[in-house]
């Protein structure tokens, strides 16, 4: 079982790198579309818990055309533009969840095009938007409870640490 997180153009690496871990953990794909606002070898990057990053399934596109040629499949866009709410879709196993650069969001042409695809977390009203990462997390735990956590851990062990 796995589901596919698409980033496109992400700006901001410490946002990318927690996106990275909660792929990590949960065996999810990071897809990232170009062009990205930082390096790889950001310190940044690296400060927000990747030293598993050759741990992780990760997969670089140019641009959104190069993505769609290489990845067909069920696409959900996510956006604050949007009437359906994302614990209303039925997600299944290989979904593509798409997030937009944190300063704009998905392309607009590209959610009018895909518009009966696209989900939304709600909010108040006058809310732009959350943070990127939490916003990856709400969606991608939402996909996994209804998947009800296929191939992840059911139960944490306790260390024998004091308290």
């Amino acid at each position: 079982m796995s589901l596919n997180i698409v980033l496109v153009e992400p700006e901001i690496p410490q946002n990318t790198g927690n996106i990275a871990r909660t792929c990590k953990a949960t065996g999810s794909v990071l897809h990232i579309v170009k062009p990205m606002g930082f390096t790889i070898d950001d310190k940044k990057l690296k400060r927000a818990g990747l030293d598993y990053w050759h741990e992780l399934d990760i997969r670089y596109y140019e641009n959104l055309d190069d993505f769609f040629s290489k990845c067909p499949g069920n696409y959900y866009f996510c956006s604050t533009k949007s009437k359906h709410r994302h614990c209303d879709v039925s997600f299944s196993d290989g979904d593509y969840l798409f997030f937009g650069k944190e300063s704009y969001g998905l392309p607009e042409p590209l959610l009018k095009e895909n518009y009966e695809k696209c989900i939304r977390i709600p909010m108040t009203v006058g809310s732009r938007s959350l943070n990127l990462s939490n916003a990856v997390a709400i969606v991608l735990y939402e996909a996994l409870r209804q998947l009800d956590f296929s191939d992840l851990c059911e139960e944490g062990e306790l260390t024998g640490r004091p308290d």
